[in-house]
């Protein structure tokens, strides 16, 4: 049977052949600890009772038919009120769009903005944006960062590659790793897209910049979130946002993504999503219009669920300092935000007990699942090379208690290499 070019050379996603690979083993009665998706276990990180009370309510209520295409006006309009009360930014609610998450808002930035051929920049280690320089035939350019600058692209490492561009994909707090920009570093990277934007002629495509912060509440002690246009407002023409409730709220399940940025852009993420269908749910939305302006209650959620949530970093973070202290080859990053933690294990050339030499992160990652129980995703993952020594652990579906047992197994296992 013959399928479209794309669809015949698309690739699946690592992370969730990892993920399902591990839940299978779990299924079958294995005790493993799964580091995998970026995902939460509803029985240790539930989503806030308000919120869980406001969408059995919506359904009651019947809200079970269609929303709008562009999203119900009360939750377009909480999201404005959210977003310039917490981060000053003032956009009108007709300048926001809701879908169901924040994937095909992505994905729809990319087909608004990108033609087949055009180029789009983004950093590596990031996520899933070489999958959509695929699915919109785009001209997709890696640029490789760098662990002195956790993982954060540089201006520097920026500037060759932004000529003739379409898109700039960035993302902060930076899923794999858990590390933000600094506002120097992004004030730098600002400049030079407002610089290439006015070296381009009258008519020419602009360099456009798609800024991922569905993490943004998600930092921990004095990090700072920062975003291009409170940075620069000359930027607001060319900024898109992604954002929604996944991450901060622990509902990844409940599907409520919203992007604001240009009109002209998101009225044709509007109409792409339109045709699409890939709307939230009617009740989710009425819900999530209810819960977001309850500050206290946010505020008192967010603050329990970063607690908890930086606990089980940080508890990662000190057993993997400790091994290294102890001789071990390893090392890890402290967490900024978001529920990742970057963790390098260097073992590639080592041989397990069966005489296995590893070779490849991907090789170390099986034996990490058989051996100490441990499921981790190579960074290889997000566009780095297979041999690179560095891995996301994502806490959200894992007790505090499952990461304290593993990491005894972790060192036994690397104990077990020679």
């Amino acid at each position: 049977m013959q399928v479209s070019r794309m669809a015949g050379s698309l690739i699946g996603s690592e992370i969730i052949k990892i993920g399902n690979e591990v839940n299978d083993m779990i299924r079958k009665g294995e005790q493993i600890c799964n580091l995998t998706i970026g995902d939460f276990d509803p029985s240790i990180f539930p989503i806030p009772e308000e919120l869980q009370q406001e969408i059995t309510l919506a359904y009651q209520a019947g809200h079970t038919n269609y929303p709008p295409a562009n999203g119900m006006a009360g939750l377009r309009e909480a999201a404005a009120t959210f977003t310039r009360t917490r981060l000053g930014l003032e956009y009108s609610p007709n300048d926001f769009l809701v879908a169901g998450g924040s994937r095909p808002l992505i994905y729809a930035t990319y087909l608004a903005l990108v033609d087949p051929g055009d180029k789009v920049v983004f950093p590596v280690p990031s996520w899933n944006n070489n999958h959509y320089c695929h699915l919109s035939s785009a001209q997709g350019v890696m640029v490789e960062t760098r662990a002195e600058n956790n993982f954060m692209p540089t201006a520097e490492e920026l500037a060759p590659h932004l000529e003739g561009a379409t898109l700039l994909a960035l993302c902060s707090p930076l899923n794999p790793t858990g590390t933000v920009f600094t506002r120097e570093g992004l004030e730098a990277i600002c400049d030079l897209v407002l610089a290439e934007n006015k070296r381009r002629q009258p008519g020419e495509k602009p360099l456009y910049l798609l800024y991922d912060q569905i993490y943004w509440l998600l930092t921990f002690g004095t990090t700072e979130h920062y975003d291009p246009v409170n940075l620069r407002p000359e930027l607001r023409d060319y900024t898109i946002y992604i954002d929604g409730i996944s991450k901060c709220l622990a509902a990844t399940g409940v599907r409520v993504g919203y992007a604001f940025g240009p009109a002209v852009v998101i009225d044709k993420m509007k109409a792409i999503l339109g045709h699409v269908g890939a709307w939230a749910p009617k009740a989710e939305q009425v819900a999530t219009a209810k819960y977001l302006p309850q500050s206290e209650k946010v505020d008192g959620f967010l603050g329990q669920f970063k607690e908890k949530v930086q606990r089980s970093l940080d508890t990662l973070h000190q057993g993997l300092q400790d091994l290294k202290t102890a001789g071990y080859p390893v090392d890890s990053m402290v967490p900024m935000g978001a529920i990742y933690l970057t963790a390098k294990l260097d073992v590639l050339g080592k041989k397990t007990p069966a005489g296995q030499v590893l070779t490849t992160t991907k090789e170390l990652t099986s034996y990490l699942i058989s051996e100490a129980r441990l499921a981790l995703v190579p960074f290889s993952a997000f566009g780095n090379d297979h041999t690179a020594p560095w891995f996301r652990m994502s806490v959200g579906g894992a007790s505090l208690d499952s990461i304290e047992a593993a990491l005894p197994r972790l060192r036994a296992a690397l104990d077990s290499l020679v």
